[in-house]
């Protein structure tokens, strides 16, 4: 059966094994294993990018852009933690606003997010290659190769079994964390918060002063760079339908990453800029290895670190990778995308789901190389999809106030009016930073509107898991209003 804006009708291509060959294996995470997940979408923020926003900002206005974007994060997983134990399916912010918003603000919500989860890994695998090169591993330098090996290797670990890429996922994720708080131990030692707003003031910026060189439009410039400490976070719901007890175990493995990634930022930021001074570390790569070259003379450490930042690229990588192939699952699943997409593998992995999106990041990887531009279309989608979960939090609480929900949001809609309004903030800034990518991020969403608006709204999976429970709740009001 197919949904269509107006009614549901037969369409002989959704038999009754329809479901059964697009079924992931249930059960294989716990909260632990999810809150690892949480922390791996964002770990390689804290190895490198977020410093580019000093140049914005300076220290101050990145110090405001991060916590403003830190409160906003924190609205916002809040609020998805409340939806996920309503609504625990592979479709996360597409499935919550697909109740909310009705198949459009479903669409526009999944489009957004597939455009983060599919352009991040990209640039990621070129940050990659660029460790490897500087880090002199068995010669090779960064380019084709190395990308591809990446997407490979990675990818066949996905689909080898949900299980075994959380765990693996895991591991590399804690060598990273552990090596943040050895790094931050290390740079506090030589701490100077002299060195914190050395870079120089541009006396023409309105309030202008050593705190914000660049004045007040400095903090607001520096937005998406104090996204990239959380970036990512938001992915964790997508993993619902492969969890134990979604209910219970999406929501506290939420929070817990949050808080994580919370302690990571403000350790890194004060760290790396206090060591060395923001002006040295403002346009480097690797910021933390910087912060731990003083001269520019390499140390043991600052080569165990440079080391440990290569893992957090990887545990990045390879954990956006699985949150984009769910999000490509749950919409091909309802129809909204190629249905073929969906298809799973005897061991319950979306293999095209994985290597399609997989072979689009290699491509433009390879035939870009321009990561910093990736990320920046990147962030353009994920602000999009920000303020529309957020809107979705905001219309179920006041349209279907008796809806059971095993976790409710502190705060209620208050929380997630503080998350759209500060995403809206964040979206307007990307242009700012990047005219440019935020251009090519609303072409790309130009055309896929087109795709759904001329096709697939008119056969939408009925029987989706998303799908049917937005038919029950339109079921519900029809009998409401009966």
């Amino acid at each position: 059966m197919t949904l269509d804006t107006q009614n549901t009708r037969p369409t002989g291509d959704t038999g009754d094994d329809y479901l059964e060959r697009r079924t992931l294996r249930r059960g294989s995470a716990g909260w632990l294993l999810l809150t690892g997940l949480g922390v791996a979408y964002v770990v390689s923020g804290d190895y490198s990018g977020w410093n580019f926003g000093l140049a914005q900002g300076g220290f101050g206005g990145l110090g405001i852009a991060m916590a403003l974007m830190g409160v906003m994060y924190a609205c916002m997983v809040f609020s998805l933690a409340e939806l996920s134990s309503v609504l625990p399916t592979a479709g996360g912010g597409y499935g919550f606003a697909r109740r909310a918003l009705g198949p459009w603000g479903g669409f526009l919500t999944g489009t957004a997010i597939l455009i983060e989860y599919v352009l991040a890994p990209a640039a990621i695998s070129i940050f990659i290659g660029d460790y490897v090169e500087s880090l002199g591993l068995f010669g090779l330098t960064s380019g084709w190769p190395v990308h591809l090996a990446c997407f490979l290797v990675f990818i066949g670990i996905h689909l080898w079994g949900v299980g075994e890429a959380l765990r693996f996922s895991f591991v590399v994720t804690g060598i990273a964390v552990a090596a943040l708080l050895v790094f931050a131990v290390a740079a506090f030692t030589g701490f100077d918060a002299s060195k914190l707003n050395d870079i120089p003031v541009d006396t023409g910026a309105f309030g202008a002063n050593s705190w914000l060189p660049m004045g007040l439009l400095g903090i607001w410039a520096a937005f998406p760079f104090g996204m990239w400490f959380f970036l990512g976070v938001e992915g964790v719901p997508l993993a619902a339908e492969e969890t134990k007890d979604p209910a219970r175990t999406l929501p506290r493995a939420i929070r817990w990453s949050m808080a994580i990634l919370v302690v990571l930022a403000v350790l890194t930021f004060l760290a790396s800029s206090g060591a060395r001074g923001s002006a040295a570390i403002q346009d480097a790569g690797n910021p933390l290895v910087e912060a731990l070259q003083p001269g520019g003379r390499a140390t043991a450490l600052s080569r165990i670190v440079n080391y440990a930042g290569l893992a957090g690229l990887v545990a990045s990588f390879f954990s956006l990778i699985y949150a984009g192939s769910r999000q490509l699952f749950a919409l091909s699943r309802a129809g909204y995308l190629p249905r073929f997409l969906s298809l799973t593998s005897r061991r319950k992995a979306p293999y095209l789901g994985l290597l399609v999106p997989g072979a689009i990041g290699f491509a433009l990887a390879a035939a870009t190389g321009d990561g910093a531009r990736m990320l920046n279309v990147a962030v353009f989608g994920a602000t999009i999809s920000y303020a529309l979960m957020s809107l979705s939090h905001i219309v179920l609480r006041r349209r279907e106030p008796g809806l059971e929900r095993p976790y409710r949001t502190p705060g209620g809609v208050l929380t997630s009016s503080v998350a759209l309004v500060l995403a809206c903030a964040a979206l307007v800034a990307t242009f700012l930073v990047d005219v440019t990518a935020a251009l090519i991020a609303l072409g790309v969403y130009a055309v896929a509107i087109g795709y759904f608006g001329a096709y697939s709204r008119r056969h939408l999976v009925a029987r989706a898991p998303e799908e049917e429970f937005a038919a029950l709740a339109a079921a519900e009001a029809e009998l409401e209003r009966d």
